[in-house]
């Protein structure tokens, strides 16, 4: 299958020459790589350059936003800026961070897992992380059946029924719900392991909590599963402040009617399957 990948980066000098040498080293090289520097003020652009210069196969896009590195709004924005760039017919398209090094089968076996089931929507591997001691841990917070954010992989006909990516926290939970509203499913391969070399969450201002109890809200979650959500986070975190803070981000877009992410029947879809995931674990 040809595929397209789009990697936004803000001030990405310590990792992005890790991450596009491992695009390299793919058994199955992208169509093209659109490297999205979005108002870095370091050697960024110069190491997309370097690399422009010597495979075809990058292209890079300059654009000015704001200068805080915020999840959600940030890095979607700097996607879409690649996204038009991409043609009508494509197999398949990836979101990449600019912190990440694949092994070299990784867009192979991507690939096929597509070939193989055309009901898989979204794909990805499993995100490893680097202790004091230099070894390598798995770190994916959520639950298996996720896609982390940093390595999403979409096939166009399930990032066309999404309707794309939405410019706001929660971007990478929403995708997956409204994926599975639309009837296809997400699959993660264990085999692929990613090394995430920048900690989860240590980019983010300490707003993200915050943001993240509205993005609950603007998904349509309710406040019992948010504060369910919230808890089982906060608990995974061994951070009780994470549930306040959530929940006080869900009271104010509350309290001030933020608009919503997803549409009355994909909310109620996105409640019932929440639900039924809940009862599951209890009950099992």
């Amino acid at each position: 299958m040809n595929y397209y990948i789009i990697i936004p980066a803000h001030n990405e000098e310590a990792f992005l020459a890790s991450t596009l040498d491992s695009i390299l080293d793919q058994t199955l090289l992208p169509q093209k790589v659109f490297l999205v520097n979005d108002n870095s003020t370091d050697t960024t652009e110069d190491i997309m350059d370097s690399f422009t210069a010597q495979n075809g196969i990058f292209q890079k896009i300059n654009i000015t936003s704001s200068s805080t590195h915020m999840p959600g709004s940030k890095v979607i924005n700097a996607f879409n800026k690649g996204l038009g760039k991409i043609p009508a017919s494509y197999g398949f398209l990836v979101k990449l961070d600019a912190d990440i090094i694949l092994p070299d089968n990784y867009f192979e076996k991507i690939s096929t897992i597509f070939k193989n089931n055309p009901k898989i929507g979204i794909a990805g591997g499993f995100a490893y992380e680097q202790n004091t001691d230099g070894k390598w841990y798995l770190n994916h917070p959520m639950n298996n059946d996720h896609v982390r954010g940093a390595f999403k992989a979409y096939t166009q006909a399930c990032f066309t029924a999404i309707g794309g990516l939405k410019s706001a926290m929660g971007w990478d939970t929403v995708d997956e719900l409204l994926a599975r509203y639309h009837g296809f499913d997400i699959y993660t391969e264990e085999t692929l392991k990613v090394k995430h070399l920048r900690p989860t969450g240590n980019a983010y201002n300490s707003k993200a909590k915050y943001l993240q109890g509205k993005a609950m809200y603007r998904m349509r979650y309710g406040f019992w599963i948010s504060f369910i959500a919230s808890a089982k986070m906060a608990w995974k975190q061994r951070n009780v402040q994470s549930l306040f803070d959530n929940i006080q981000g869900y009271l104010s877009s509350k309290k001030g009617k933020d608009s919503f992410l997803v549409a009355k029947e994909e909310g109620d879809f996105i409640r019932s399957l929440r639900w039924r995931n809940i009862k599951k674990k209890l009950f099992r």
